[in-house]
Order: structure tokens, then C-alpha cells, then sequence
């Protein structure tokens, strides 16, 4: 049990000096596709791949349970670079990886930006138990306000926004907004974030590889393709 404790305190300090290494390289959002492209040699951390769910029912994943690779999302719902990964990448590894069963993606709520995040966090939860946790997603990120805490992420309008991706049983869903339920979900995606070193967003973990920011689609391919090609080497 020490063992397992130390090396899990061990990868914690490689996640954190690796998010430390790639925000000192830059903003975050990554430009140079040549860079990318070679970049796929970097740590894998077996006790951060264990962090993979892989529940076949879980309403806030992509693709196979069974997938070879599953990349873990740490995303708030006012962060600009996140809605930037939802809307220009995340449809790209879907249509190349999640279709193909080669990628399965599962979300974690990270809240990171205040009140408006947390109840953001906790609506998509709502949808979710709805079966509509990715349309309401991309209605999230479509309709993000340029200024975080604005006011523009009330109950009222997330049940709009709700509505309008599907969600079927609104005053369900405004309920499921405000149990203790949602709070603790949120609250358990949050913990293991921390827990790990993710302090921005959005942070990722593909097979135990680390990744911060929106990077370009070819460092995700580089780190997909990587892991895919070592899942098939230990078979």
C-alpha cells in the first residue's frame, strides 16, 4: 500500500513539472505543427492511465469502453481554450478515432473559473442523466460568453440551453441541477484533477500520456497514434 501510494505521489510530480513545462513554453494553445509532430516520446505514467473509467454506460464519454486508447478531458465550461478544443479538434479525433474504436474520450467536470463554472459543471451532469450530457455540451460551449461570470450561466438559461440540446424533462433536469447528486459528481471529477496537478484547463491524460492546453490536432494524433501503437505491442 506505501508503495502504491508513493508512486502515485511520484506521478503527480511528473504531471505537475509536465503541465509546468508546457505552460512555460507558451500559452497553452500550441502552434507548431512540426513540433507536434515529434513530440510523442513524452512520459506515459501507468498510475494515470489507471484514472480511466471505461464504464460502458457513463453518459459523459465517447467512443468504446474497450478502446485502446481513452483520453481523459479536464475542461470548464468558461474556458475559452477548452471550447476551442470542443469545437475545432475534438470533432476531428471523433470522426478518425472515436468512430474507428480506436479512441474513447471521457469528460471531467473541472471548474476552475468560479460560481458560474460549478453550476455549469453540474448542468451538464443534469443533462447527462438524460442521456444528453454531449448536446448539451456543445450548446454550452456554442453559446459561452466571451467574459467569464457575466451572469449569462443562470439555472434559467441552462434549462433554455438544455432544453433546446434535447434534454426531455426540464424540471428533472433543473432538479438533478441542484441535488447533492450533481455536487458530488462535480466535486469527485474536481478532487482527482487536483489530485493529479491539473491547475488550468483543459488538461488531458491519453493512455497516462499528459497534455495541456488546445493543442494542435497533429500533437493529439502524434499522442494517439503512440498509444495506440504500444496498446497493440502488449498484446
Amino acid at each position: 500500500m506505501i508503495v502504491g501510494i508513493l508512486a502515485l505521489a511520484a506521478a503527480v510530480a511528473l504531471l505537475s513539472v509536465a503541465v509546468v513545462g508546457l505552460v512555460n513554453s507558451g500559452d497553452g494553445t500550441g502552434t507548431d505543427d512540426s513540433a507536434a509532430a515529434t513530440s510523442d516520446q513524452g512520459p506515459v505514467y501507468p498510475e494515470l492511465a489507471a484514472l480511466a473509467r471505461r464504464h460502458q454506460a457513463d453518459p459523459m464519454a465517447r467512443g468504446r469502453a474497450d478502446a485502446p486508447v481513452v483520453l481523459i478531458e479536464y475542461s470548464d465550461f468558461q474556458c475559452p481554450f477548452c471550447k476551442q478544443f470542443a469545437r475545432d479538434t475534438e470533432p476531428e479525433l471523433i470522426e478518425e478515432y472515436v468512430r474507428a474504436g480506436v479512441l474513447r474520450i471521457e469528460w471531467r467536470n473541472m471548474p476552475v473559473f468560479g460560481p458560474e463554472s460549478e453550476t455549469a459543471a453540474a448542468a451538464g451532469w443534469a443533462a447527462a442523466q438524460q442521456g444528453k450530457f454531449w448536446e448539451f455540451h456543445d450548446a454550452l460551449y456554442t453559446n459561452a460568453p466571451d467574459r467569464k461570470n457575466s451572469g449569462a450561466f443562470t439555472e434559467d438559461h441552462l434549462a433554455e440551453l438544455a432544453a433546446g440540446a434535447g434534454v426531455a424533462d426540464i424540471a428533472r433536469f433543473r432538479a438533478d441541477l441542484a441535488s447533492p447528486a450533481a455536487a458530488q459528481a462535480v466535486q469527485t471529477d474536481l478532487t482527482e484533477g487536483l489530485r493529479i496537478g491539473v491547475n488550468s484547463t483543459p488538461a488531458f491524460l491519453i493512455n497516462g500520456r499528459p497534455m495541456l492546453g488546445a493543442q494542435p490536432i497533429t500533437q493529439f494524433r502524434a499522442y494517439v497514434d503512440a498509444a495506440a501503437r504500444a496498446a497493440r505491442s502488449t498484446k
